[in-house]
Parts: structure tokens; C-alpha cells; sequence
């Protein structure tokens, strides 16, 4: 049988991954003063030896006060690279691409950590000792009522900002990753800087569609020029703000070519955000309901693309690859569900030869296979995640 698509490997610059699967960025609001640790290095371990192709670490703040909350990873200053590089380490010692996203969470930052609320911290989070911070954005304008009113960034400030991604950028190389990603997608400050709704400057870092790209446009020359030019680089996008008068499709079909042109590999095509939790917006919401935006800025742009949203079945992915619509397909939550659903896909798709289990960590697949035969002996229902 031939391999399925979501398993042949796939070279982008001079990294290659064994297959198309890239787990997420997913937030954990589990550091202390932004060092990764050994919850860090097991939830991300746990993806690698399950399979997947490319594993990144959540969105590592660039400066103290880029942080969403109390609790997120940094990369501000260089105490944070050796937990990263152990994390990176063992990413690559298991097989998966060692991959990290770069953010600044902008007016969406000092906020409460998802249990205790999602919102603006309040007197039980100081009670905790999560005490709020000053928050930056484009404009003066709040995230909602009861959110802090951010302080407009000043154009010394926007230099000072972009020093700080590069500095960023440099100790993700330090630590070992092989593959980054420039956020400015969920509200966060680079999608404030893209949106007619969060971004009212008058400056040149404003206005027109052009003005308002014009900043994240920057950072991501900033990161590229210190990132080895060996190495891919992605960028998350709100492919749409899915609120009245917000981007449109449209926009970040112009917004990817220009990234493109400034060394953009990938397009990450997700959606929302802009107002309320990390993906809110009035977008109906299936199985897949994030892959038709990849389809579209693949094709207009002509830059690959990640899609990513309620990715959840092994054949879905295949379908979403073998149509034409993405290059890679990112696997969020359903990863938290089934840290080994890159080796349960394989299984349910079939293909290859040889022994079933031979993707898997040696010290699980040689049991594995031992106990096969005499599992399919047995009555019973089908096998789980077997292709039938």
C-alpha cells in the first residue's frame, strides 16, 4: 500500500519533518517568571514520542510584559534558553522537529489564567499574587469593559520592541529550535497592529491597509533576519476577525504575499480572536471549519499554509492534504485528548510495511508487536485505531 500523504515527510528549507502532523502551540499557564519546566518538557515530550512531526512550544513572550498571564513561558532574557534547550533536545532526540512560537500578547496581556476565570484579573487573582502589569497596544483602546486601557506604543517604543523579537529570535536559536513562528494571530499585539478595530493610529503604523501591516511586516524582517536561513519560518493569522467591519479575508490574503516576500514559509490559518478568549468570533464552528482559510490563502497567495481547527479524525487530515488545501495540518486540543494520535492516524490509515508498530518508540513497539497476533485471535470488536 502507499504511504498516506499526512505521513510522507516533508523537507521546508533545510529542515525536514517525517510527516505533515505539527502539534500546536498550546499555552499550559505554567511557568514561573517565564521558565519552562518539567510539566513543559513532559507535555511536549509526550507529543514527540507519540509521533507527530513537528511539536511547538506555546507562545514564549519576547518581553516581560508581552505575557497573557502570570504563568506563560518566556524568552526575554537568557536564564530562559536552558529549560527550553532541554525541552528542544529532547524534541529532536524523539523524532519531531523542535519548534517554538515567538509572541507579545499586547492589550490582551495581564490577564487571569483560563481557570481561574479567562478574563481581567481581579482581588482573587492579587490575592494569589497575580498583580496586573501595564499592557501596550497600537491604540489606547481596551480589549472590553473592565480590561486595562493599554498604553499606545510611540515610535521609540516600536524600535525598542522590535530589538527585543530579535534578541527573542536569537536565544530560539540558541536553544536548539529548528523551526519558529511569528504570532499575529488571536488578538494578540501584531493582529492589534493588523485590525481596523484595535489599531486607530494616525501614524504611518496605521490607517490604510498598508499602514496598519506595516509593524507586524517589520518584526517578521526582524525575526527572519536573525533566524538561520536554513531554518522555516511560519506566521499564525486571524484569517478573518469575524466581527463587523474587522479583517476580512481578503486583507490577510495581501498581508500573507507580503510576508512571503520577506521569507514566510508558511501560512498558520486560523481565525478570530480579536475581542473575548483566544479564538472567539461569530464563525460557525464544524469539523474543520478553519481549512477552507488555508485553502483560499494557499491558492491567492501562493504560500504554503497550516491548517489548523477542529482537525480531529485521521482521514479528515488525509482528505485535507491529498485535496490540495494545506500543507501541514496542526493538531491542537485533540493532541491533549490523544498525545499518540500521530501514531493512532498511521494506524487507522494504514499503508507502508513491515510491523505495524515500527513508528513507534522502541521501548512501546516491541511489546506492542509481540502482543498483535494474539490480539487479532481473539473474538471480540475490531482493534481500536486498526484500519479495517
Amino acid at each position: 500500500m502507499s504511504q498516506p500523504l499526512l505521513f510522507q515527510p516533508i523537507t521546508l528549507r533545510g529542515v525536514t519533518s517525517r510527516n505533515r502532523i505539527l502539534i500546536s502551540p498550546m499555552c499550559q499557564y505554567s511557568a514561573i517568571d517565564g521558565l519552562a519546566n518539567d510539566w513543559h518538557l513532559v507535555h511536549l515530550g509526550k507529543f514527540a514520542q507519540g509521533g507527530a512531526g513537528l511539536v511547538m512550544v506555546e507562545a514564549a513572550a519576547v518581553t516581560a510584559e508581552g505575557r497573557i498571564t502570570h504563568g506563560d513561558v518566556g524568552i526575554w532574557n537568557d536564564a530562559q534558553i536552558a529549560p527550553l534547550k532541554r525541552i528542544a533536545a529532547f524534541l529532536k532526540d524523539n523524532g519531531a522537529v523542535p519548534s517554538i512560537q515567538l509572541a507579545h500578547a499586547g492589550r490582551k496581556a495581564s490577564m487571569q489564567r483560563p481557570w481561574y476565570g479567562n478574563a481581567a484579573l481581579d482581588a482573587a487573582d492579587h490575592a494569589r499574587g497575580d498583580l496586573p502589569w501595564r499592557t501596550v497596544a497600537p491604540s489606547a483602546i481596551a480589549m472590553d469593559e473592565g480590561w486595562l486601557t493599554p498604553h499606545a506604543l510611540e515610535a521609540a517604543e516600536l524600535a525598542e520592541l522590535r530589538e527585543q523579537w530579535r534578541r527573542a529570535t536569537l536565544r530560539a536559536v540558541e536553544a536548539g529550535f529548528e523551526f519558529a513562528e511569528v504570532h499575529c494571530a488571536h488578538g494578540y499585539l501584531l493582529h492589534e497592529f493588523l485590525s481596523p478595530l484595535s489599531n486607530r493610529r494616525s501614524d504611518a503604523y496605521g490607517g490604510d491597509r498598508a499602514g496598519r501591516m506595516r509593524y507586524p511586516l517589520e518584526i517578521i524582517e526582524t525575526v527572519r533576519a536573525a533566524w538561520p536561513a536554513e531554518r522555516p519560518l511560519s506566521v499564525r493569522i486571524s484569517s478573518v476577525d469575524g466581527i463587523d467591519g474587522g479583517l476580512q479575508l481578503q486583507d490577510q490574503i495581501a498581508f500573507a504575499r507580503e510576508a512571503k516576500a520577506r521569507g514566510v514559509d508558511l501560512i498558520d490559518c486560523s481565525s478570530g480572536g480579536l475581542l473575548g478568549s483566544a479564538t472567539a468570533a461569530r464563525i460557525p464552528r464544524g469539523y474543520g471549519f478553519q481549512v477552507p482559510y488555508a485553502d483560499e490563502i494557499r491558492r491567492s497567495a501562493e504560500v504554503a499554509t497550516i491548517a489548523v481547527g477542529l482537525i480531529l479524525h485521521p482521514q479528515q487530515a488525509e482528505d485535507v492534504l491529498a485535496n490540495g488545501h494545506a500543507d501541514l495540518v496542526a493538531i491542537g486540543r485533540e493532541a491533549l485528548f490523544d498525545p499518540n494520535w500521530p501514531l493512532h492516524a498511521e494506524l487507522a490509515l494504514g499503508g507502508g510495511s513491515g510491523e505495524v508498530f515500527a513508528s513507534w518508540p522502541k521501548q512501546y513497539g516491541w511489546w506492542l508487536e509481540r502482543r498483535e497476533p494474539g490480539l487479532r485471535k481473539l473474538d471480540g470488536p475490531p482493534l481500536p485505531f486498526r484500519k479495517v
